[in-house]
């Protein structure tokens, strides 16, 4: 993962760039674009290259034949063979498992490896195939613009999940000049930032943490670890998102925005629109509105939100703890609905409410067993156990950089949107006062930092972890 992380940083995407500004063909900007986004996916993942490649044409072949022959009959095909892709690779175990543990057998369990990001590029060609469906967007007669949509290195592997109504005109016609590169490089830098010098900081904590023995953890250690992975998981995954759509700009692409500081929502309700926004989006659009949404009573209403909280949790894993997190949050989605007088308390006693709710899913989200996540989560409220070996355990934590960088992330959590609106209108200018340009001239110095301190980390081997290769 470092050597790959460096390689991308000094060698891979330096190349890409260059050549994508100086070919003035959109045709071949284009096909280097395919070729880079193979050779990227094939680094980590050379077999699976295959597997992306068949996917993407059988989806660009289900949509042609929506011309044809009977559109519904070509629709259900390609969501049982997108579905059935995705849980041969990612959900086979699990069922199996499963199976296994509630009927008393013992059917072997093979052992098929997960291509990285299956689940990003798998719901991407669901969503072209079902826009063509609905007459949403045109038929893409060439494979390749379709290749290109699914394949694009920069948002390949962790998202966000783009919608190819969303990038179509992009990909036939686009224009990047040095402002925006320049926009787009920073960033680019920033979510590089989080993820490199925020996520891996607090992960080192959290796997500590969760590694102990529940007999030596006490509840300020379990709190410390909890609140380190509520951290780890916001920066590593806008982190990826940040760099996505940085990375995006620097190539004439605009995704949309995936976070829009979650940890600043007063309700869950709240928190789920700004959480993945790319992926709660998709499961209303696709899921939750075609059935039925709110328009068929409340029984029916709860049942559809039900549906979209338990298939948005198996998205994210084959476990049960992902299951049991997204209902978790599903369950306090309907306490909200049921209980209006619950929104009429101070905005501070609503924002410590969803914190902790978060925060408590994200133990879930992070166990290895709804065994372990329950005996964390009873740690948490009930550890009163302050023996040596636990709070020697806790001060061994609390490090001056670990407090440093827990400070950077609670700012950098905070609902600063309008400081982050007026700096990207400010960029987005064509003619800059002096005080202006002297600001910006600060932030991309600060930008350049930023990188270095990034790349001397992973040149020195920290600690790299990927939540979401699983995806």
């Amino acid at each position: 993962m470092v050597f790959s992380s460096l390689v991308f940083l000094c060698i891979f995407f330096p190349v890409v760039f260059c050549l994508h500004s100086v070919i003035p063909s959109i045709k071949v900007r284009n096909a280097l674009l395919i070729l880079a986004s193979l050779i990227f996916y094939a680094f980590g993942e050379p077999v699976y290259v295959v597997v992306m490649v068949i996917s993407a044409f059988l989806n660009y072949l289900c949509a042609m034949l929506m011309e044809k022959i009977n559109r519904k009959a070509v629709l259900a095909g390609a969501v049982a063979l997108n579905i059935g892709m995705l849980s041969v690779f990612k959900y086979t175990g699990f069922f199996i498992t499963t199976i296994n543990s509630a009927l008393h057998l013992h059917i072997e369990v093979p052992q098929i490896a997960l291509p990285i990001g299956i689940s990003f590029f798998t719901f991407q060609a669901l969503s072209y195939v079902i826009d063509v469906w609905r007459g949403q967007v045109e038929v893409q007669r060439k494979f390749s613009k379709v290749l290109l949509y699914i394949s694009f290195f920069p948002q390949l592997i962790a998202g966000p999940i783009v919608k190819y109504r969303d990038i179509a005109c992009e990909i036939d016609s686009r224009r990047v000049d040095l402002r925006e590169a320049a926009a787009g490089l920073r960033r680019f830098i920033c979510g590089l930032a989080k993820k490199i010098l925020i996520a891996n900081t607090m992960a080192l904590t959290a796997d500590r943490v969760f590694a102990l023995e529940m007999d030596s953890l006490n509840i300020l250690g379990a709190w410390l670890g909890a609140a380190a992975y509520t951290m780890q998981i916001y920066f590593d995954f806008s982190g990826y998102s940040d760099m996505a759509i940085g990375l995006g700009r620097m190539f004439g692409f605009h995704f949309r925005e995936n976070f829009e500081y979650p940890y600043g929502s007063l309700t869950i309700k709240e928190f789920w629109r700004r959480w993945h926004i790319s992926l709660s989006s998709w499961f209303k659009e696709y899921v939750y509105i075609p059935l039925g949404g709110n328009q068929k009573g409340r029984v029916r209403t709860g049942i559809n939100k039900m549906t979209v909280f338990f298939l948005t949790g198996l998205w994210h894993g084959a476990n049960w703890t992902f299951v049991v997190w997204g209902l978790f949050h599903g369950a306090f989605s309907f306490l909200e609905e049921f209980v209006p007088s619950l929104k009429k308390l101070p905005r501070v006693l609503l924002h410590v409410y969803t914190m902790t709710v978060v925060t408590l899913g994200f133990v879930i989200f992070r166990a290895d067993t709804l065994g372990l996540a329950f005996g964390f989560i009873g740690k948490m409220f009930t550890g009163f156990e302050f023996t040596a070996s636990s709070m020697s355990f806790v001060y061994r934590q609390m490090t001056p950089f670990f407090l440093v960088i827990l400070l950077a992330a609670v700012i950098g959590c905070a609902p600063v949107r309008r400081l982050t609106l007026k700096l990207r209108e400010v960029s987005g200018k064509e003619e800059m006062t002096s005080k202006e340009n002297a600001v910006q001239a600060i932030l991309y110095l600060a930008a350049f930092v930023l990188l270095l301190w990034c790349i001397i980390r992973l040149s020195g081997g920290s600690y790299n972890p990927f939540i979401y290769f699983r995806f």
